[in-house]
């Protein structure tokens, strides 16, 4: 991005995004919660449109539409949570969603609004148009961190006996499975990464909730997206670092790159494979049948998107990649690769050395063995064809906010009411006189005239706290 225009914008507001991913992750009460999602979803807007082309703007446009509804079924399942537990806190919301009224709106409206940001099938088709639009540090952001905000939310906020836990599972299931084989369909590696990534947190929800949503279970699966994290981010960046690469650095580039999608697939020895072990030990029936299969679906799409990848025009003449931009990348890769090796005795709940035991490398090897052969043989027989159904009825959505948003800006200004004419013409004398008065404070002597004064009213503000029993100790 060194030839990007507002670096300055960009860089503030991902950070901006991350500081409110971890609030969300960090939060105890439902407010916190609240204004850290907030948080996250606005900010991430502005990462999305950065490129202020036709493609960022139609993504910006789906994805904020979507986002705001999303806060504003989280915000009324919150409103619905605190009264009927009288309390802020999380948990005890939690523990009272399941007899909160009417019925299970409390629980299913923080369902839907947590689902569009884990890009939870049907309530995906953001992601498809974000990733291929966002600059690449955006992408790996979206897909390695911000969509764990939702997971979270489900974990946080729902309870273990949810009236529709099964469809859930059924809805997770059908979206580990549909995602993957729609992302055969397209041919950027970006938007092929992000039906990887709905794919495989429609996999973690469907999971979360298999078991009945036991405690156990969602640490197991708090372990899986914690590795689908640094993967998945190390997956999105590469696809700068295979652009700036040429002959063998580039060869050398997408070994690496193959070895961290194996990981997500879960091939042995790989840290994916102790987290797919992890999450699998919760599971029993149905759910600990679909667990491998999905390794199947996900070898195939991740082999095409690796082929794609190679794919991709260079943008460098040196053929050797910037340190600064390979080491992060390759470094991210390799913490997916040993990160739930190094945690795996504290939380993954699997006995020490069971991943090396041969009936594990079994189990972790032959779904990935089965998925790679056909996924060789797309990639080489793969000819370009239309997009897949979805993104294009994402598109279709687009082109119609458009007509909206080009009618709305067209339609005259009304003032009905005098009213209205006088709380515009105000508002407009009080922007002059702010504006008036922040060129005086501007002057050096005044601002710091400003900031004596404002030490010497907090010395006295404590001084008077302490006198009176009413300071920061009481508060």
């Amino acid at each position: 991005m060194r030839g990007t225009h507002k670096p300055a914008a960009f860089a503030g507001f991902w950070c901006l995004t991350l500081a409110g991913n971890l609030g969300v992750f960090l939060a105890a009460d439902v407010a916190t919660f609240y204004v850290a999602f907030a948080t996250v979803s606005l900010a991430a807007y502005v990462l999305i449109v950065h490129e202020a082309n036709e493609a960022a703007l139609r993504a910006g446009r789906i994805y904020i539409v979507m986002v705001i509804l999303g806060e504003v079924c989280v915000l009324a399942g919150f409103v619905i949570g605190i009264t009927a537990a009288d309390s802020l806190n999380i948990a005890d919301i939690r523990n009272a969603q399941s007899d909160a009224p009417p019925g299970g709106v409390a629980s299913l409206l923080p369902v839907a609004g947590f689902g569009i940001k884990a890009g939870l099938m049907p309530l995906h088709i953001w992601l498809l148009l974000a990733h291929p639009a966002a600059p690449t540090p955006a992408s790996a952001v979206l897909s390695g961190a911000i969509v764990k905000a939702g997971i979270i939310g489900m974990i946080l906020f729902l309870p273990a006996s949810l009236g529709f836990a099964d469809w859930l599972v059924v809805l997770g299931l059908a979206g580990a499975f549909g995602a993957a084989l729609l992302g055969l369909r397209e041919t950027n590696p970006k938007t092929i990464l992000a039906y990887s990534t709905i794919s495989q947190m429609s996999l973690v929800t469907a999971h979360i909730w298999a078991p009945l949503g036991s405690d156990d279970a969602s640490v197991q699966f708090a372990f899986y997206a914690l590795h689908h994290g640094l993967a998945k981010g190390a997956l999105f960046l590469s696809v700068g670092l295979v652009a700036a690469c040429t002959g063998r650095w580039r060869a050398a580039v997408l070994v690496a790159v193959a070895l961290i999608a194996l990981s997500v697939a879960g091939a042995p020895l790989t840290g994916g494979s102790v987290a797919k072990l992890a999450a699998k030990s919760g599971l029993d029936g149905v759910a600990e049948t679909a667990l491998p299969l999905t390794a199947i679906t996900t070898t195939l799409v991740l082999t095409w998107s690796i082929t794609r990848l190679a794919m991709v025009g260079t943008d460098s003449k040196s053929g050797r990649p910037n340190a600064f931009l390979a080491v992060p990348t390759l470094a991210i890769g390799l913490g997916a690769l040993v990160v739930p090796w190094v945690l795996g005795r504290d939380w993954s709940g699997l006995e020490p050395g069971y991943p090396l035991h041969l009936s594990s490398l079994w189990s972790s090897a032959w779904p990935v063995a089965v998925g790679l052969a056909p996924g060789l043989l797309w990639s080489w027989r793969r000819a370009s064809g239309p997009p897949s159904a979805d993104r294009t009825l994402a598109e279709r959505i687009d082109d119609r906010l458009a007509v909206l948003e080009t009618r709305a800006s067209a339609a005259p200004v009304q003032h009905p009411h005098w009213f209205a004419t006088t709380i515009q013409a105000a508002f407009e004398a009080a922007m002059v006189s702010l504006s008036a008065l922040e060129q005086h404070l501007k002057r050096g002597r005044y601002a710091s005239m400003l900031l004596v004064a404002f030490c010497i009213a907090s010395r006295l503000a404590g001084d008077c706290g302490d006198r009176t029993g009413f300071g920061p100790a009481y508060i």
